[in-house]
């Protein structure tokens, strides 16, 4: 069990370490388009939310799959009237019943160009607010794919991108990685009810959540590896081990270090990451004395990361 339990550590720090140099999965600006959310216009299920007046990111509920029907229902800010129209465009294939827009009821007269069943549309560029619903087929990919949704430009000769709403689509590969997690997360109900340590807790929950923002960046199947590596059985009871935690955790940071210091190794020379490092070895040399009073086995491996750590920064 302590065997997994390392295992489990070392993989929730590494994968976070992939997640943070990985593509953005949702993208809006939010100067022009202030909200929207991203459905599954067949199950209601939803994906995607932003709300610009409360956060610059958008909160990733689950993956935008290959071939899915959308729903995008959107919120455009028109702050300033100009000359000429206003464009708005999907690169979403048809949706398989009904029309691509759908305004909905308001004071905004988009004019004479609202044709909604067109993949791309002209309206009055005049001052003032409507909310809009743009329903599609997510596009058919063999590999992630970063696929404008909706965009909002000035329409003429001369066609600037104002704002737009992105996603990275998926390969139904993907359905996999949702049903797996959905076993997972009412996993993590049971334990939470059966008195499972905080510690193991938070940590499953951590690895849960890496695991949604690995498929948000498009590593589907790394999630579904961080998934596996969540031991099925032999959690601890209780508080007895949550000194264990400890020390396995500092296993897996020390392990997260080496593979940034991997990464921008290539780049060259980085004296911030080889002091962070340093530091790291430092701190495992009282983990170590910890964990010999708890675990021989993992007080070897913290010596072995310990060396490891003192072999790349030449010490």
């Amino acid at each position: 069990m302590r065997t997994k339990l390392l295992a489990m550590a070392v993989c929730l720090f590494l994968l976070l370490m992939v997640v943070s140099v990985a593509p953005t999965y949702g993208v809006g600006e939010g100067q022009w388009i202030t909200s929207y959310t991203v459905e599954d216009s067949q199950t209601g299920q939803k994906l995607i939310e932003a709300d610009f007046a409360t956060s610059d990111e958008p909160i990733i509920y689950a993956p935008v799959i290959s071939g899915k029907q959308l729903k995008v229902t959107f919120t455009v800010n028109v702050f300033t009237s100009g000359a000429g129209n206003l464009k708005l465009a999907t690169y979403m294939q048809k949706p398989s019943t009904g029309t691509y827009w759908e305004l909905v009821p308001g004071d905004y007269d988009l004019g004479a160009g609202y044709t909604p069943n067109s993949a791309s549309m002209e309206f009055n560029w005049k001052k003032g607010t409507f909310e809009m619903i743009c329903y599609g087929q997510a596009p058919k990919v063999t590999k992630a794919t970063n696929v404008t949704l909706v965009q909002l430009s000035s329409a003429g000769a001369t066609t600037d991108i104002l704002d737009a709403i992105k996603a990275t689509v998926l390969t139904a590969g993907a359905d996999e990685y949702q049903n797996l997690y959905d076993q997972k997360e009412d996993k993590l109900q049971d334990l939470i009810a059966s008195g499972v340590a905080a510690g193991y807790i938070n940590m499953y929950s951590n690895m849960l959540n890496q695991s949604k923002a690995l498929v948000g960046k498009g590593y589907v199947n790394e999630a579904i590896a961080l998934l596996n590596a969540i031991p099925s059985s032999g959690e601890p009871i209780g508080s007895a081990l949550e000194m264990i935690m400890l020390p396995a955790i500092g296993v897996a940071a020390a392990a997260a270090v080496i593979f940034a210091f991997m990464f921008l190794r290539a780049r060259g020379k980085n004296s911030y990451v080889q002091l962070v490092i340093e530091d790291q070895i430092k701190d495992l040399e009282g983990l170590t004395l910890r964990a010999s009073k708890v675990d021989r086995t993992i007080s070897s491996s913290l010596e072995s990361v310990k060396d490891r750590l003192k072999n790349l920064v030449g010490m």
